[in-house]
């Protein structure tokens, strides 16, 4: 089979299956693993495709956003570890920024006894926050009907009031040149200014996001810590290149 033949049925499979396999590809196609790799390098090379641990994936829409329902089962093991990592950072009195998301809601059982602050823009946070009676100031904004986020130009005035020893961030996409972002602006804008008024911020991400880029820029890979998963080796690779940038993997 041509390469071309062989570039336009692994987009097609991507396009149907979103991610696939390594060996299935060789299986598929018949074609040794080194072809194989050789022709997802080219099609990553082409922007296609990213290729992730064992396999590859499409690339995010740069404007399209999952909502909640469709991130929460979404890599749920590695969310849990990655968020107990977070959770670990926290000291007892510590006044703190949790950002909204399935990653960052993750970390609230971890919360308890912990004696902190908590202000969220997370709507689908606060349940949990007032069983465990963790004090909590909701930011008044816009509701997001998709992700449950409090977002706009009053809820970035109103985050404005405040400042935090430590912010706990979700991202769409990591990537080591084009940095972190978000789908929306409006989000984006929120997120740099959480990072502004912390101490210290860490970006919460399975290395699904990693490598990856969306519409909004929120700031640069080495203004914060980011926490992720291993699955993904060459990417965080990648990132620990820099010396600039700090990744604490799980």
């Amino acid at each position: 089979m041509l390469t071309t033949e062989r570039h336009q049925f692994i987009l097609s499979i991507l396009k149907e299956q979103g991610t696939v396999k390594l060996q299935e590809l060789v299986d598929q196609l018949q074609a040794s693993e080194s072809t194989i790799r050789r022709d997802l390098v080219q099609l990553e090379e082409m922007k296609h495709l990213k290729r992730v641990h064992g396999g590859a994936s499409l690339l995010q829409r740069k404007g399209l956003e999952p909502t909640t329902m469709e991130k929460q089962n979404k890599a749920k093991a590695e969310k849990q570890l990655i968020a107990k990592l977070a959770a670990s950072f926290i000291e007892k009195n510590d006044c703190i920024y949790l950002d909204a998301g399935t990653t960052t809601a993750e970390m609230i059982p971890y919360l308890k006894d912990k004696n902190i602050t908590v202000l969220t823009n997370g709507l689908m946070h606060i349940p949990k926050l007032i069983e465990l009676e963790i004090k909590t100031v909701l930011v008044g904004g816009t509701i997001k009907f998709s992700t449950n986020a409090v977002i706009g130009s009053n809820a970035v005035q109103f985050l404005n009031e405040y400042r935090f020893d430590k912010c706990f961030l979700g991202m769409n996409g990591i990537h080591q040149e084009l940095g972190f972002t978000t789908p929306d602006p409006e989000e984006a804008l929120l997120k740099k200014m959480a990072l502004r008024l912390s101490n210290e911020t860490y970006v919460l991400a399975d290395s699904s996001k990693l490598n990856e880029a969306t519409f909004a820029k929120v700031a640069d890979v080495s203004d914060a810590i980011i926490l992720t998963d291993s699955n993904d080796e060459e990417a965080v690779a990648q990132l620990q290149k820099n010396p600039k940038v700090k990744v604490v993997t799980i």
